[in-house]
């Protein structure tokens, strides 16, 4: 059986085909997270326990060190020696990166926080000081889990 002659295209130049009614490429757009209220108020909560730590730990080692231009009775935690103040300032630094990451929803600040509640809250339970503080401790972590999605 014999083929039809094709007409001839004049826009025909022997080239490879082009397509010039492709969609766009599909990108996946995440919609922008919303900061949670309680996650915004641990933050902040937290964010004010670690420049507590700092300044303590700053105060105390001015205080040891240069007992005539700060008195001991600024000193907010009393460590013993600068050794022990040194690592309250990293630990309140630590604890204000922390607030910091968990302000812009980040997932590993959100397990850190989780492990740190559930170190309070077995250490609460064991000890058998299951009071307000158990309970506030115990309401956070489960306000944590359940707002789990908005961390990326």
């Amino acid at each position: 059986m014999a083929r039809p002659a094709a007409a001839a295209d004049p826009d025909d130049d022997d080239g490879p085909p082009t397509v010039q009614h492709l969609p766009p490429i599909w990108e996946r757009q995440l919609p922008p997270p919303s900061l949670p209220i309680g996650v915004a108020i641990l933050a902040f909560v937290t964010a004010a326990l670690g420049v507590l730590l700092i300044v303590s730990g700053i105060l105390f080692v001015l205080a040891y060190y240069g007992s005539l231009l700060v008195p001991s009775s600024l000193v907010i935690f009393h460590v013993g020696d600068p050794i022990g103040a040194t690592v309250l300032v990293i630990l309140g630094t630590v604890i204000a990166l922390l607030s910091s990451a968990l302000w812009h929803q980040e997932v590993w600040a959100f397990y850190l926080m989780v492990g740190f509640l559930f170190l309070g809250l077995a250490y609460l339970f064991f000890t058998d000081s299951i009071t307000y503080l158990f309970v506030i401790v115990l309401v956070v972590f489960i306000y944590l889990i359940a707002v789990r999605h908005h961390f990326y």
